[in-house]
Parts: structure tokens; sequence; C-alpha cells
């Protein structure tokens, strides 16, 4: 007599998919008796009033907004549009290794610090001199350069 091919495990995959198959006719037939006992007509709808809130009750269409197409714009803003900022800033240098080569300045409007090369500057600085520079974007964020002291 030849062994049964089908394993432990085989069959308790199989039971689990006939449970799963009775779950989910169970849920059908209950969900059928209670659209039957509540009379629901089905899927309930969802609006979006004028403020893009959701609403069980449809918008008001005297709240709605005309918007001309030539009022949308999509795009950054222009360079005219911007502010013309000086480029040169003052700050004061917090740290300078002149073994290394680099150091750093704190800038007097907004007291962020910046890094700064000794490729970047124009005038020898020490520590707690004076100086303007200006911003270069550099590869872990903006460098000060043309650095002179004041």
């Amino acid at each position: 007599m030849a062994k049964s091919q089908q394993t432990f495990s085989k069959s308790e995959k199989e039971k689990k998919r006939l449970k799963k198959r009775l779950d989910k006719q169970k849920k059908m037939e209950a969900r059928k008796a209670e659209k039957e006992e509540n009379g629901s007509t089905g899927i309930q709808f969802a609006y979006v009033d004028h403020n893009g809130n959701l609403t069980d009750t449809p918008p008001d269409p005297e709240l709605k907004v005309e918007v001309e197409l030539e009022d949308i714009e999509i795009s950054v803003t222009k360079k005219e549009d911007l502010p013309e900022e000086d480029p040169v800033r003052k700050g004061k240098v917090s740290f300078f290794d002149t073994s290394k080569g680099f150091g750093f300045i704190i800038d007097t409007e907004n007291n962020e610090k910046y890094f700064t090369h000794v490729s970047g500057l124009i005038d020898e600085i020490g520590e707690n001199d004076k100086v303007s520079f200006e911003l270069e974007k550099g590869m872990r964020g903006m460098n000060a350069v043309k650095v002179k002291r004041i």
C-alpha cells in the first residue's frame, strides 16, 4: 500500500483556507441580513465642502469660487520678484587653525556659523577678527569665501 503524499503542513494549510472561506461567507451573509433589516441603499457618499473638509452633505453651490485659468501659477519665484540682497556679509572669526588651514566665521546678522578654508581667504585672519565675506554652496553646506579682514 502506498503512503499518502499529503503531509501535515499541507493539510493544515487546507484547513486554514477552508476556515477563511467560511468566515468570508458568514460575513457576507451577515451584511446581507443587516441590509435587509435596515433597508440600507448601499454605499454612502462623502463630499468635499468649499474648505476642503469631508462632509456627508453635498456642498452649497453658492459658496463655490470660480478661478480663472490665467490666475493659476505653478512655478518658482522669478528672480526679479525677489528683493536684491547684498552678497557681502559681515562676521567674526570664532575659530581658525592656521596649521590645518580652516576655520569658522559667525555671521553678525543671523548668528549662523560658516566654514571657511584658507583657499577662500583674501587677507590673513585670526580668531576674534572682524571680517567681511561672501557665501558659496559647498559640499556640506554654505562656505565663507572672499574673506577680508575689516
